[in-house]
């Protein structure tokens, strides 16, 4: 049983249903896993190993008695650091929050615990969620499994390495502007953006709390579908979520391809011909299969950059002001003075990519910018929703290349923040207009990176995209997660 970790999440969810073997044994494998690899990859800023076995333990006897919980019990999930945890760590990989214990669980992981998955924490991350390659944590650098000389994307790289790495074969991420997409696409592996609203980010340390949502990553589809059904429905403590029920991971079935009409997009300059070459061969396979292809005019969703960081870091300029040193976060205070006790705090606490997009925010929410910047934004933002919905009166989904590029190496575009925020140039849009959207690994580069294709359904309709990859499995499968760290 010590090669359980090279099972897909469909494989364990069978396997552990048949008796076949037990969540600790599957446990055992995967920490033994994480014990031999992690020192290459990183995925895990700290690693609770007596509190997975325990966990393991308990569904082992909940098992063996007749009383597993769910179908689910004993599956392992690894949780993203900005997603809070009863009485562990939820520090966002920053040193402002290095000692902050949650007392509370998330709602998402409330709903985890309560079918019996085995937490897994503390995926690293770009500090606060703000990043593109997981090279802005404040511990340490995320590799990528396919090669450890590249990212793993970014901000939810620690958990997309993670899965990719076999360390797990879930996990949650969150997306506020290609989080969970970008790394999903980069580590060769599922990961879903859901609309906004269906899934709750109560317990989700907000970056931006207009774009933020958590969603999951996969070795396989079915991953993505069940722990979305799982997650998603009505919170009454997030009141931005919307009053509809959870998903029915039932409905997630093969879509028929004859007559589906898929939007796509004219390849630019800014894409990899390798990436170019993979979404066109698709694109041409899907044609022979029936299916309409249109062509679409995505010139406006051009300005979704700049449209997106306005918003995002005056969102994040508010929402990161409660971390003071006084009501939230590490105290630092060199004088006795309260200026100076907010400079040092702040200053020490905040990492060069955080206190830059602070500042950004601030400054576009200032007296005499705030119309010149922000409210300009939301206007814009606006007719970026717009343009989703007359995208979707023409067609039933977008097919996108999710990254411009496949991995890139690390240190590559830290010196220059406008090169790393193109890197989310093809995911920012969904979020602004509130759609969902899944990457979903359709093959490999000349370098044997993945690469992935971005599916864009209209707002509420998970299930068709669910429904596409399944019917373009055969694709996906063509990419092979690495056993060996190199």
């Amino acid at each position: 049983m010590s090669d359980l970790w090279k099972l897909t999440y469909s494989q364990i969810k069978k396997g552990l249903n048949a008796g076949e073997f037990t969540p600790t044994e599957l446990a055992n494998s995967l920490v033994s896993r994480i014990e031999a690899e992690d020192s290459k990859i990183k995925a895990f800023l700290k690693f609770e190993k007596d509190n997975i076995l325990k966990s393991a333990a308990e569904s082992t006897e909940r098992r063996k008695a007749g009383k597993a919980l769910s179908e689910f019990d004993g599956i392992p999930i690894g949780i993203k650091d900005n997603i809070c945890i009863e009485g562990t760590v939820t520090s966002c990989a920053s040193k402002i929050l290095e000692n902050y214990h949650s007392p509370f669980h998330a709602t998402a992981v409330e709903k985890l615990l309560a079918k019996g998955f085995v937490l897994i924490p503390r995926a690293n991350m770009d500090e606060f969620a703000m990043g593109s390659s997981t090279e802005n944590s404040a511990y340490q650098i995320t590799k990528n499994p396919f090669d450890t000389s590249r990212i793993p994307g970014g901000s939810s790289g620690g958990s997309a390495a993670a899965v990719a790495a076999s360390f797990v074969p879930v996990a949650l991420g969150s997306d506020t502007g290609g989080s969970v997409r970008q790394p999903a696409s980069l580590c060769g592996i599922y990961g879903l953006k859901p609309s906004y609203g269906t899934v709750s980010r109560y317990g989700l340390v907000a970056y931006a709390s207009s774009l933020d949502q958590i969603g999951p990553l996969s070795k396989d589809i079915d991953g993505v579908v069940d722990v979305y059904s799982i997650i998603s429905g009505k919170d009454p403590k997030d009141a931005t979520s919307k009053n509809l029920p959870a998903f029915e991971a039932s409905k997630a079935k093969p879509l028929e391809l004859q007559g589906l009409r898929i939007g796509k997009m004219k390849i630019s300059s800014e894409i990899e011909p390798d990436v170019a070459k993979a979404y066109e061969s698709l694109l041409s396979e899907l044609e022979s299969k029936g299916a309409k292809l249109v062509d679409l005019d995505f010139s406006l969703l051009s300005n979704s950059i700049p449209i997106y960081y306005i918003i995002a870091t005056a969102e994040c300029s508010s929402n990161l002001s409660r971390f003071d040193g006084i009501r939230f976060g590490a105290r630092k205070d060199p004088s006795g003075k309260l200026e100076d006790l907010y400079v040092a705090s702040r200053s020490e606490g905040f990492g060069k990519e955080v206190q830059r997009r602070i500042l950004l925010g601030t400054f576009s929410l200032s007296a005499g910018y705030y119309d010149a910047y922000y409210g300009r934004a939301q206007k814009a933002r606006t007719l970026i929703k717009k343009e989703y919905e007359g995208y979707f009166s023409k067609v039933d989904l977008i097919l996108q290349p999710t990254s411009p590029t496949t991995a890139f190496k690390v240190g590559e575009k830290t010196s220059d923040p406008i090169q790393m925020y193109k890197a989310d140039i093809l995911t920012t849009s969904v979020n602004l207009a509130g759609v969902p959207a899944m990457s979903i690994p359709i093959g490999t580069d000349s370098k044997g990176l993945p690469i992935g294709l971005q599916v864009t359904a209209p707002s509420l309709q998970e299930e068709k995209i669910f429904g596409f990859a399944k019917s373009i499995s055969d694709w996906s499968s063509k990419v092979k997660l690495p056993e060996k760290i190199q």
